[in-house]
Parts: C-alpha cells; structure tokens; sequence
C-alpha cells in the first residue's frame, strides 16, 4: 500500500490545539502520538546533535528505525540546544502561543535548565505542562533511573505476571510507558485544556509512571485488602479458575478461554460435548485444576485452526492466541484497517475513531525528519536568514544538517 492510498480516520478533536514535546524513546512520545492523531500541531523538539534516539534504533526502513516512524507520524521536528541560552530563549518565544508543553526529563532537569515549570506556569499561565517520568515529582525515589521492567516491578504488576508458583515472566510490550505513562499524559492534557476552556488557567500535570502502572492493580489491590490472597497464577483473573486460562493445542499453539460468566461457560462445555462440567468453570483448588486438566486434554487433541473454526460461531469468549507476525492478517483488524503503510514501516491506526459514514477522509503524514521544520517554525516567529544563520553559529539549532541520510533514504545522521 502506497504512503499517499492510505486515508486515517478524521479526528479533529484537538485542532488548533499546539503542543511542544521535548520527549524521547516512547512514553512521551506516544502520549503526543495520541494528540497528533486527534489533529494537534505538535512540534517536536530534538537536540541539534542527532534528536531522539529512537530515530537510530534498528531495524531501519530507509535510514530511519521503524521504531520511531511508527510512534512520531502527524508531527514536525525543530533542532534546539535547550542548554545554550540562545535555544531556550526560542523555546520562551514558541511558549508565548502555544497551549501544552510535554517532558520526559528525570525531576529537577527542566529548572537546571532554567526552565523550572513552577516559573514557566507564572509567565504563561494558560500553559498545560505535563511532566511524565519514572517515579513523579516528588518523594524519595524521584532522582532514581527506570524502564518499564522497573516500574511494572515496584508496583506489583510483574509479580502478578506469573503461573502458580513460578517466577514472573518479562511482558512483551511496555505497560508502564505505555499505559501508565502515555495514556494517562494525554488523558490528563485533554483534561486539563477542557479545564482551562473555562476557567483560562493551565496546569502542571505530574505523570508518574510507577503510579500509573500501580493504578492498573487497583480491583488487585481493594480484592486483597478484602481478604482475597490473590496469589500470582491464582487468582480469579490470572489463572486460577478453568474458565480463564490459556490452553494448549496440538500444534502448539494456544487458545484462549475467558467464560467466566454460566451462560459462556454452558455454551463453551456444549460445543465440546461434556456436559458434564457444567457448573464447574469457577471451581478453583484441586477441584478446578482437575477441570482444568479435563479442559486441556480436550484442547491439546486438535490444532488451533480446528479450535478456531469450531468455536468461533459460539458465543463462549474463546479466541486465538495470535503469534506477532500473524496480526496484520487477521480477519478482524483487516475488516476495520488498522494497519497501513507509512514511510514503509507498518503502523497501527489510533482507536479513537469518530462514528460516522465518510470516516476515512485524512491523510497521515510521515515522521519527521531531524529538525526538518526549524527553518519553517523561526520563520514563523519572525527570525531572518540572518538570525537564523546566527543560531546556527551559537550552536543553538543543528549545524545545517538536517535531513542527511543515514542510508540514502533522506534521514539525518546521528
């Protein structure tokens, strides 16, 4: 599919809506995605001496990492050394109409760089601010360094990632940076701008993604303090009942069964003919894992596509395992496309879609390369070929080389 055949859907809930994102890698990242895709104008800013590294990641798709075009579509990129006086007095001049300022920097970064977001909120005070980092704004572990491992770790997600009695397997996608992080930044930007169309007042808005990742526990949290042990692989929604759990097939491929209410579990046990379980998908303790062991029998004597065909015009919540490389092919995605091409790299269509007929009318735009807007964005304020020549000089935006490729494909160059 061609980069330009490809409409998205229309969602101009945030147009007109400017965003500066100084973040990098993926939480930030991908909160300012999400604002792109609804029709915000963010402007990315990236250090002059090669931007975000994520642009440099592998695998490469002409020069640039599929990583970073799949989470900075719809956005510009503009060069500036926030440490140099002359890069942050643009920042200033780009704050003056600009309505969210987004950053990933650890706490205490922004104000060594003279950027204290308690000042910038005095100076425009219908600024949006959205600080995302590891451990938040304030207590003893706000200096301390993360990844998602970590996070997902200190707030009891990844102990909870496990079989009975086994030891916590790694996730294969960033809960923390992305559930507990983008997703909560965007949700709290778009609350407080709604906030701000009333009252004219912004926000600083503290992210913490440990936290986030700690909300996703809260029916874990209140069932424990309720007296349910809630045991890694034990508990009502991690395994513990044979009417939600993963069975193996033939194949070695999975099923997966989640008919946790009567009417999904009568309907499951009647296609397979044993009518004999019936009532007995929510027994837990030596009684539901000999259910359990009946059920996985049954589901190892045939392969996932025989599984998949028998069950799949029963209403009895049982789907698939997908393997990664299968996704793009499922019957599903492709009847709503959700995937496309874009600068050669496969991307995932935002969820938030609007309801109406003529839905797919806008196109995508690429990610950007580094500092391929600094020119458009100085002229926009008003800066000279000569004032914009000086910068360079100063050190305050890339040295002229934007857009260099990395491998013939028009990317800048680390």
């Amino acid at each position: 599919m061609s980069e330009t055949s490809h409409a998205a859907p229309e969602t101009t809930f945030l147009k007109g809506v400017k965003v500066l994102d100084l973040s990098r890698l993926l939480p930030g990242p991908f909160a300012s995605l999400l604002l792109a895709d609804m029709g915000a104008d963010v402007l990315k800013i990236e250090d002059p001496r090669g931007g975000d590294y994520a642009r440099y990641y592998p695998p490469l798709v002409d020069g640039v990492g599929a990583f970073y075009a799949s989470v900075n579509r719809n956005k510009r990129s503009m060069t500036l050394d926030l440490k140099c006086a002359q890069g942050r007095e643009v920042l200033e001049r780009l704050l003056e109409d600009r309505d969210v300022l987004l950053e990933s920097f650890r706490p205490g970064v922004m104000a060594r760089l003279g950027l204290d977001p308690q000042g910038l909120r005095e100076r425009f005070p219908g600024l949006v601010i959205c600080s995302v980092s590891g451990f938040g704004q304030s207590g003893p572990a706000r200096d301390r360094a993360g990844h998602d491992l970590n996070f997902v770790a200190r707030a009891g997600l990844l102990d909870q990632n496990a079989r009975a009695g086994e030891a916590p397997v790694v996730p294969g996608y960033q809960v923390a940076d992305l559930a507990g992080g983008a997703l909560y930044a965007a949700l709290g930007i778009c609350g407080a701008l709604f906030a701000r169309s009333r009252s004219g007042e912004g926000a600083w808005l503290d992210i913490s993604m440990s936290e986030g990742a700690l909300s996703l526990m809260a029916p874990a949290i209140a069932m424990r303090a309720a007296g349910e042990a809630m045991a890694p692989g034990q508990g009502m929604l991690s395994g513990g009942l044979p009417c939600y759990r993963v069975y193996e097939t033939a194949d070695g491929r999975y099923m997966a069964v989640a008919a946790l209410e009567p009417k999904f579990w009568e309907a499951l046990i009647g296609a397979l003919k044993k009518p004999e379980l019936s009532g007995r998908g929510m027994l837990s303790g030596e009684d539901g894992e000999e259910v359990a062991a009946e059920l996985a029998s049954i589901f190892r004597s045939q392969p996932q596509s025989h599984w998949e065909q028998m069950l799949g015009e029963v209403d009895c919540c049982v789907e698939p395992v997908r393997e990664l490389g299968e996704l793009v092919d499922d019957a599903i995605y492709q009847a709503r496309n959700v995937f496309f091409e874009l600068q050669g790299v496969r991307q995932v269509r935002s969820p938030v879609r609007v309801v109406a007929d003529g839905n797919d009318v806008a196109a995508h735009r690429p990610a950007p390369e580094h500092g391929e807007h600094t020119e458009e964005v100085l002229n926009a304020l008003g800066y000279t070929s000569e004032a914009i020549d000086a910068l360079r000089r100063q050190g305050a935006i890339a040295q002229g080389s934007e857009g260099v490729s990395v491998a013939g494909g028009g990317r800048s160059t680390p």
